[in-house]
């Protein structure tokens, strides 16, 4: 082959070969030295971590430091091949990359390394809710999470824990490594109504939500409407003509004695008489009635419920309570 031939070959060659060696050299497109699944935490938002969370930790061309680590108790992480710990809590996944790359070119292990955090799963913030929620639940503060956020978590409320006034969401998140608790008292009903989006609070993590639940009474029998009904507010309220008025009045043929079913703290149920008529007409005073009380107002009959029955009306959830009423009515 002719000299000038030769000549132009090679640098057809090294032409060639110019990008494939500017390829490997670039640090933004670093050549890995085995296989390594970037997908974990890829879907999870970026926040500062802490204790319990998971995160995967990748190091290039050295598959022996590529792995999961679970953040200690004490907010640290250790790795093989280097003396110290390092302190994670509090920082973004960012600062955690700067801090292994440092701490491998102190040990003299990497020149320049090039490492990556991804989080694989949080457990360092969690919420709970709990109370008069359809189905009390704990989980994690991915995100932004706000108040009604959690409580759609947890199914939404009971109905023992609205419609009432004064009816309120309890918040207690904690203040700090020793401070008291902060407390916060959201009212239900203003929250779900949207008028003030201020009671919808942002949630970070750590809170305990509590749904009180809200002291009903039973109202069966001859009367217009039975039902389960919420103690009112203040408790005084609570009297027999209040909660007859609340199920809309009596039936035709009501007896001129009616009964209250009150079950004490050891579970036994006590049937105290009340002179229905009489106060129904003012000329006896009213009666002050109690949270889980049972008021029946019988038919001119004089039929009564059993302990059985008291106990089943107490014991279930509202929506059986309702249909248990109608079912023994006389």
């Amino acid at each position: 082959m002719p000299h000038g031939s030769l000549l132009t070959l090679s640098v057809v060659l090294l032409a060639a070969a110019l990008p494939l060696a500017a390829q490997s050299q670039d640090p933004a497109r670093p050549i890995y030295s085995s296989p390594i699944d970037l997908s974990a935490g890829g879907n999870l938002p970026i926040q500062k971590l802490g204790p319990e969370d998971l995160i995967s930790l990748q190091v290039y061309d050295a598959p022996e430091l590529t792995r999961t680590v679970r953040i200690a108790a004490d907010g640290t992480i250790r790795l093989p091949m280097l003396k110290e710990t390092i302190r994670v809590q509090g920082l973004f996944p960012s600062d955690i990359e700067t801090l292994l790359g440092e701490a491998l070119k102190r040990e003299g292990l990497f020149v320049d390394p090039f490492v990556t955090v991804n989080v694989v799963d949080y457990h360092s913030r969690p919420i709970s809710v709990g109370g008069a929620v359809r189905t009390p639940v704990i989980f994690q503060a991915v995100g932004k999470v706000t108040l009604l956020d959690a409580l759609n978590r947890a199914g939404g409320l009971l109905a023992n824990a609205t419609g009432v006034t004064g009816s309120e969401i309890v918040v207690t998140r904690p203040n700090g490594a020793s401070g008291p608790p902060l407390v916060q008292r959201i009212p239900s009903k203003a929250l779900y109504a949207g008028t003030d989006p201020e009671l919808n609070i942002e949630l970070i993590g750590g809170e305990e939500i509590r749904v009180p639940e809200v002291g009903i009474l039973v109202v069966t029998g001859n009367v217009t409407q039975p039902g389960v009904y919420p103690v009112l507010d203040p408790v005084e309220m609570n009297t027999v003509k209040s909660a007859i008025g609340q199920a809309r009045g009596l039936a035709q043929y009501w007896a001129t004695k009616g009964f209250i079913y009150r079950t004490d703290e050891k579970g036994t149920t006590h049937e105290i008489p009340i002179p229905l008529r009489d106060i129904m007409n003012r000329k006896a005073p009213d009666v002050t009635l109690q949270a889980r009380d049972v008021l029946y107002v019988p038919d001119s009959s004089g039929r009564r419920i059993t302990q059985e029955t008291v106990t089943m009306l107490m014991g279930l959830g509202p929506a059986f309570t309702n249909a248990l009423i109608y079912l023994n009515r006389p």
